[in-house]
């Protein structure tokens, strides 16, 4: 009984590390940062940050992959969607 009590914590226990280093894996892409000078290959938008509603310069991240399929993740700065024009 208790082996097989051992065996299940075990199995759990494995299954947990795999999803930490998967996830590790996926944060390991690093964050370029973005200039005018730049040239960007976009094949397919993955996600964009929302724009929050202040009205300032905020930064924003685009996760896309190039023409490759390589993963990208770009900051850039907008304005907040929060100014308004009266």
């Amino acid at each position: 009984m208790k082996a097989l009590l051992v065996l299940a914590l075990s199995t759990v226990c494995a299954t947990a590390m795999a999803d930490e280093v998967t996830t590790d894996a996926a944060q390991s892409t690093p964050v370029e940062y973005y200039n005018y000078s730049q040239h960007l290959d976009i094949a397919k938008v993955v996600s964009m940050t929302e724009i929050p509603n202040v009205c300032e310069v905020v930064p924003a991240r685009m996760t896309y992959l190039d023409s490759t399929g390589q993963k990208h993740i770009l900051e850039y700065k907008v304005m907040g969607n929060g100014c308004s024009n009266g």
